[in-house]
């Protein structure tokens, strides 16, 4: 095998390895001892090609949110022409919601051990986990805040910004427990039911980001 399709090799067992350890134990509790155990690699081989833990980490989250942020940005490309502006944000809203479930599904990308390793992180806090999951998708989340602010003349970019955060934990939670759909629904409703998930996210979120427009056309009260 040739040196470069050998370091390939060995940086993906890598990562592989780091993203199966980080989502079972977390971030904190896995040493890069055990990473190489896990890789069948010797440690020195770890660090030549990642010197930390972070940079293991953000390797992890190039991996999976490259192909989701091109995604959701060919999405929101075309929904960005639809010229209702309600059609046009609830296509938004979708645009940003359907490749985040689309990859939980992707088993040969790991997409269900990713979902479980961000649910990890958010709890630990660590202030440098946090800087990696920005790099990853504060950009193309700001692009989604942009376009729902199109649709929603009149409403401030705090507001826009408070319910695209609530959006963004419904996701989410949605990826990470969809066990409670069906218990609290008795079974008649399943969390796994993507494409349910994702209507129903949208027209929640929907309602919520276009009650913040004043221009938005509403029915005379009953007097």
């Amino acid at each position: 095998m040739k040196k470069s399709a050998l370091a390939q090799t060995t940086t993906n067992l890598v990562v592989t390895a780091a993203e199966k350890l980080f989502s079972e134990r977390g971030f904190a509790a896995v040493s890069m001892r055990e990473i190489a155990r896990e890789a069948g690699v010797v440690v020195s081989s770890v660090i030549y090609h990642y010197p930390d833990k972070i940079a293991l980490l953000a390797a992890i989250y190039d991996r999976h949110t490259r192909p989701i942020n091109a995604r959701r940005r060919e999405l929101l490309g075309e929904a960005r022409r639809i010229p209702a502006r309600e059609d046009r944000l609830r296509a938004e809203l979708r645009a940003y919601l359907l490749p985040a479930f689309s990859s939980s599904e992707d088993a040969t990308s790991g997409g269900a051990s990713f979902t479980r390793l961000r649910a990890i992180l958010s709890a630990e806090g660590d202030p440098q986990v946090r800087e990696v999951i920005a790099g990853a998708f504060d950009e193309t989340t700001r692009e989604f805040i942009a376009a729902f602010a199109e649709c929603l003349p009149g409403a401030s970019q705090e507001d826009i910004v408070w319910r695209a955060h609530f959006l963004l934990g419904s996701l989410y939670y949605t990826l990470i427990n969809p066990d409670r759909i069906d218990r609290l629904s008795d079974g008649r409703a399943s969390g796994r039911d993507h494409e349910t998930a994702i209507r129903m996210i949208v027209e929640t979120a929907h309602a919520g980001l276009m009650a913040l427009s004043p221009t938005r056309e509403r029915p005379e009260k009953v007097t």
